[in-house]
C-alpha cells in the first residue's frame, strides 16, 4: 500500500492496466490471476512448473509474488500474460539496477541472484524454465513496430495521465478559491 500517491503513481497504473488489456489482447482472454480461469493459471506456473519455489533462487515459499519478468512498466513494456510471469519470492523481487540507474534485464537479474548465492551452476537450469514459460504460454515475441507501438502508446499514456492529474489539482484550486472560501 502506498504511503504517499502522486501523479506518477495515477498514471503507473492506466500503463499497467494498458499493459493487462495488450497481454489479454493477445491471450485471448482475461488473466485475472486473482480469480477464475487466471487464478488456475497462475496456480498451475506456480505449483506445477515452478514447484511453488523461486523462479530465481529456487527456494520452496509460502508465499509466492508474480513477477513480470519482462518489467510490467512503461520502460520494458512486459505484458500482463501468463508467459510473462514467474514465482518469485519477496527477496529475489526487487532487481538490481544497472549503472545509469535503469534496471538490469530478467536475465542478468537471475545471474546475479545465482551468483550471490554460489549456484552458478543453478543458472542454465532456471533461465531455462523461464524460457519454457514463454513457449508453454505462447508469449507473444513482439517485432520492433509492435513494441515502438506499445512504447509510444505508453509513454503518452503515463504522460496524459500525470498533465490531467495536475490540471484536475489547479482546477479544483480555482472553484475552492471560487466558491468555497
Amino acid at each position: 500500500m502506498a504511503i504517499y500517491n502522486t501523479s506518477s503513481d495515477s498514471a503507473n497504473t492506466a500503463v499497467r492496466a494498458f499493459l493487462t488489456r495488450v497481454g489479454e489482447h493477445y491471450l485471448g482472454h482475461s488473466f485475472n490471476t486473482g480469480s477464475g480461469k487466471g487464478k488456475a493459471i497462475w496456480l498451475d506456473i506456480k505449483g506445477n512448473y515452478f514447484s511453488s519455489c523461486c523462479a530465481y533462487c529456487g527456494e520452496k515459499h509460502e508465499q509466492l509474488q508474480i513477477e513480470h519478468v519482462f518489467m510490467f512498466n512503461r520502460t520494458e513494456y512486459g505484458l500482463h500474460h501468463p508467459g510473462n510471469v514467474i514465482p518469485c519470492c519477496k527477496g529475489c523481487n526487487k532487481r538490481e539496477r544497472n549503472a545509469g540507474k535503469s534496471y538490469c534485464d530478467w536475465e542478468s537479474h537471475l545471474k546475479l541472484i545465482c551468483e550471490k548465492r554460489g549456484e552458478e551452476s543453478a543458472f542454465s537450469k532456471r533461465k531455462q524454465a523461464i524460457l519454457d514459460n514463454f513457449n508453454r504460454y505462447d508469449y507473444p515475441d513482439l517485432n520492433e513496430n509492435e513494441k515502438h507501438a506499445i512504447r509510444v502508446i505508453a509513454g503518452s499514456l503515463y504522460e496524459n495521465i500525470k498533465t490531467e492529474s495536475e490540471k484536475s489539482l489547479s482546477l479544483y484550486k480555482q472553484l475552492d478559491e471560487a466558491f468555497v472560501k
